[in-house]
C-alpha cells in the first residue's frame, strides 16, 4: 500500500448512476462494467482512501417515470432497485478482497444492515467500503439528494459524481456540438444556468455545507484513482 500523503482525499463518496451499470445493455447489469468498477474501487481503496458509495436503480427501475403509479409507491419501488445494484456491488468487490458492507436507509435485515451514522463511520474506520442503498429512504428524494447528505454525514472531503461525459458542460455534448466544456464552475452558475451536474437539492445542500463535487467520466480507465491522488480530471464545482 502506498503511503497516505500520496493522497489528496482521505475520504470521499462515489455517486453513480443505475444506468451507468448498464453498459452496452438496455437493462440490468453489465458483468464487464461491474467488474471494471470493482478493480477500480479496490485500486482507489489501496492508496488508502476511505471510499463510500451511492447506487441509483435506473437499470431497473425509475419511479419519476411511472406517471401512472402513485409517487410513494414509485420511489419505494426505485429504493429497492439501489438495493439489487448494492448487492452486486458488494459482491463484485469482496470477490476482489475488499470487505464491503450495504447499509439500507429502508429496513431488509436479510439483506442490508440498517443504516446507522455511526455503524458507517466505523465500518470506513476499519477500513472497509460502505454502499448506502435505498437513498435517503424518503420518496419525492433522488439518490442524488441522498448522495449529497449521506456524503456530508459521514464528512467526506469530496462528492465524485460519475457520468458518461468527462464534465460539466454548457449543453449536452452527445446532441450539441458546439457545447462547452467548464473545468470549474460554482454553484450557484450551475443552479442558475441548469447545468446537468446534480438535482437542484442536492447542488443546494453541498453549496450550504461548501462541499465540492467533481464530475467525471466513468468509463475512463482510472479515474477515480486519478481523482483521489489529486490530478485534475472532469469538472469542478466549487465555491
Amino acid at each position: 500500500m502506498e503511503p497516505a500523503q500520496s493522497i489528496r482525499y482521505n475520504r470521499v463518496l462515489l455517486k453513480l448512476s443505475g444506468e451507468a451499470l448498464m453498459g452496452d445493455q438496455n437493462f440490468g447489469i453489465s458483468q464487464a462494467v461491474l467488474g471494471a468498477l470493482a478493480d477500480e474501487l479496490v485500486s482507489a481503496h489501496g492508496l488508502g482512501v476511505e471510499i463510500a458509495l451511492v447506487v441509483g436503480g435506473g437499470n431497473f427501475f425509475r419511479g419519476t417515470q411511472q406517471t401512472s403509479m402513485d409517487r410513494v409507491t414509485a420511489d419505494h419501488m426505485g429504493m429497492l432497485a439501489t438495493l439489487i445494484n448494492s448487492l452486486a456491488l458488494q459482491d463484485a468487490i469482496e470477490k476482489r478482497g475488499l470487505p464491503t458492507r450495504v447499509l439500507s436507509a429502508l429496513e431488509i435485515r436479510q439483506v442490508a444492515e440498517p443504516f446507522v451514522l455511526r455503524r458507517a463511520l466505523r465500518h470506513l474506520e476499519k477500513r472497509r467500503l460502505v454502499i448506502f442503498g435505498a437513498g435517503t429512504g424518503n420518496p419525492y428524494f433522488t439518490t442524488d439528494s441522498a448522495a449529497a447528505l449521506r456524503a456530508m454525514e459521514i464528512k467526506a472531503e469530496v462528492l465524485l459524481k460519475a457520468t458518461k461525459v468527462d464534465g460539466v458542460y454548457t449543453a449536452d455534448p452527445m446532441t450539441d456540438p458546439n457545447a462547452e466544456k467548464l473545468e470549474r464552475v460554482g454553484y450557484l452558475e450551475a443552479l442558475e444556468r441548469g447545468l446537468k451536474v446534480m438535482d437542484t437539492t442536492a447542488i443546494s445542500l453541498c453549496m450550504d455545507n461548501r462541499l465540492p463535487i467533481v464530475v467525471f467520466d466513468l468509463g475512463e480507465p482510472s479515474n477515480i484513482t486519478r481523482i483521489v491522488r489529486g490530478e485534475s480530471v472532469g469538472s469542478v464545482v466549487s465555491e
